[in-house]
């Protein structure tokens, strides 16, 4: 491969400003919420991108686990997200790690929470008037 495209005497724009990332470790963060971290192996001009040694991160609070994903293969309208880890500086927030249970535990209590508080301001809003009650029939659907 002709790397003479990846110095910075060319501008490249797209996803093919990534082609200088391929082989190093990135973060991507997914439309679903999802974080991975892994290596980047490939990636075509649809943002597809092909992940080598991923892993989902995980994070509560200042609690962090990771879910060991193997070969993790993304279409390119699900990235949000796409970043270069440096190892080397310090965290601004320190994060402790808990085992995969924990966290999914944490996690399933704090979409919980979340949930709770979405329906009492629903609530409030229909209360106030500032929402339409809509079709209940609907909702359940």
């Amino acid at each position: 491969m002709d790397l003479s495209i990846v110095n910075n005497d060319f501008y490249l724009s797209g996803m093919a400003a990534l082609i200088g990332d391929i082989d190093k470790q990135l973060m991507v963060m997914l439309r679903d919420g999802r974080t991975l971290i892994a290596f980047l192996r490939s990636l075509d001009q649809f943002g597809n991108l092909v992940l080598h040694q991923a892993f989902e991160r995980i994070c509560v609070g200042q609690q962090y686990a990771d879910i060991p994903r193997g070969l993790f293969v993304i279409r390119g309208e699900n990235v949000l997200l796409i970043g270069e880890l440096d190892f080397y500086k310090p965290l601004r927030v320190p994060l402790y790690e808990v085992s995969i249970e924990e966290i999914l535990k944490l996690q399933k209590q704090d979409i919980e929470k979340k949930e709770h508080i979405e329906k009492l301001r629903q609530k409030a809003m229909i209360e106030h008037g500032l929402v339409d009650e809509g079709n209940p029939i609907e909702e359940h659907y």
